[in-house]
């Protein structure tokens, strides 16, 4: 559903825009309701709530666009922001590939239920969030002695709209929800150095959200396992990416397959498509149609239709990810990207994470990066690396002050194994997975 009072202004001023002399206009109008609460020992941290109402208009007039930003609703200043987009098209350079979707790139019919509404989402009482962040904090505090602070526990809630009206005649909108439930927890080493870890819960839906007080007992697990962390020697032992760092690796190589990475020259990946780089195990999609999803739409901020695309398939490399500015300047089509990527996982295997691990004779298990180290134009990576230290399928002790490095082809290339837990607790998920042949930098 909806909002029909943003959907009659867009309509308005797309009316407005072509009256005044533009060749191609579009409105996109989005709405939300935020809530967040933190708590810290006990005690409630901070509150914010706000209600952010805001308006994008382009604007095209031969090939030369603009793009203007308002949160000013008034009659008056709509009409103003449409005359200022008009004037800025007089001074920038004309571009023969800018400009609105081809009209049957547009999402003439789409889902409009994607199960992203949860109106109990909006509902909750303040009360109620504080007393579900409270409760993750006490679970972390008294799961165990060790646990001597926390850095808070934060309850997080929105609901929104989009609306998205163009002159080639795509008028639509949606709404969804999110929620989510966030914990770190601090324990004390023997030489006195704080440790830190945290978990959390993210969902469209609140009654599917974890528990607090799980979210509070895995924060205090995480943390723990860091306490007498150690050194390791330089060797080239197999990696096992849990979900996080899974995740985060998937993120990374989203930048590479960009269009606009392609378009610049600046990703790996450039020339490479039909080719297989991967394992043959590994099958990367993004499906903005998966129901209840962080990244789930029917179009993209263009109007464009949604689709389930195979990045990688089996091994694969299949395609990069377009919208229609960067498409058009490559000669593609666009794959419905205008905004990234939608919901981008690795496809999970057959395995447990306990039977990845149980297959390492000596290696690492990572939980967590730390800093910047990878170049998407090169594939080179090396980051900083905190886990568990593995010795015959078992997780020994924890380890930190390491690097681990690589080719990011050979990174691909060399995952043998893909667990069963993916699991989206954001847009980017991946399972557990085991990568062979990773350098750790240590003593």
């Amino acid at each position: 559903m909806m909002n029909e009072a943003d959907l009659s202004l867009a309509e308005d001023l797309v009316k407005l825009a072509k009256q005044k002399g533009a060749d191609e206009v579009d409105v996109r109008i989005t709405s939300s309701r935020n809530f967040s609460t933190t708590v810290r020992k006990g005690e409630v941290e901070k509150i914010s709530e706000n209600e952010p109402h805001s308006l994008t208009l382009r604007v095209y007039k031969e090939k030369r666009g603009a793009v203007l930003f308002s949160s000013d609703f008034r009659r008056s200043a709509l009409e103003k922001l449409v005359e200022d987009a008009l004037e800025r098209t007089s001074i920038v350079d004309p571009d023969p590939e800018s400009g609105l979707p081809d009209p049957q790139d547009l999402a003439k019919q789409y889902a409009e239920d994607l199960d992203l509404w949860d109106p109990m989402v909006g509902d909750l009482p303040p009360e109620i969030k504080i007393n579900l962040a409270r409760a993750a904090e006490e679970a972390a505090l008294s799961a165990d002695p060790r646990i001597t602070n926390t850095n808070g526990s934060t309850f997080g809630s929105a609901i929104y709209s989009v609306v998205l009206v163009n002159s080639l005649g795509f008028a639509g909108g949606y709404r969804g929800s999110s929620c989510y439930i966030s914990m770190s927890a601090v324990a004390d080493d023997a030489d006195g150095k704080k440790q830190t870890d945290g978990w959390y819960s993210s969902k469209q839906h609140f009654n599917r959200l974890e528990k607090p007080e799980d979210i509070g007992r895995i924060a205090a697990e995480r943390t723990l396992r860091k306490l007498g962390a150690r050194k390791v020697k330089t060797q080239t032992v197999p990696v096992v990416w849990d979900q996080d760092t899974a995740s985060d690796f998937l993120g990374i190589l989203t930048r590479a397959i960009s269009g606009g990475a392609l378009y610049r020259g600046m990703t790996f990946l450039k020339g490479k498509e039909g080719e297989l780089l991967a394992a043959p195990g590994v099958s990367i999609l993004d499906d903005p149609l998966r129901p209840a999803l962080p990244g789930s739409r029917p179009f993209d901020s263009e109007g464009v239709y949604s689709r389930r695309n195979e990045i990688f398939a089996q091994g694969v490399f299949n395609q990069f990810m377009f919208g229609t500015y960067t498409a058009r300047k490559m000669q593609r089509r666009t794959t419905g990207n205008n905004d990234g990527p939608t919901n981008l996982y690795l496809e999970p295997g057959t395995a447990t994470p306990q039977e990845i691990i149980k297959g390492v004779e000596q290696g690492l298990y990572l939980t967590d990066m730390i800093g910047f180290g990878e170049n998407i134009t090169t594939g080179d990576f090396s980051r900083g690396a905190v886990g568990m230290w593995i010795e015959n399928g078992e997780l020994a002790y924890p380890v930190t002050e390491i690097n681990i490095s690589a080719d990011m082809r050979n990174m691909l290339a060399n995952i043998s194994q893909i667990g069963n837990d993916l699991e989206f607790r954001g847009s980017i998920a991946a399972p557990t997975f085991r990568m062979d042949g990773m350098v750790i930098s240590g003593l």
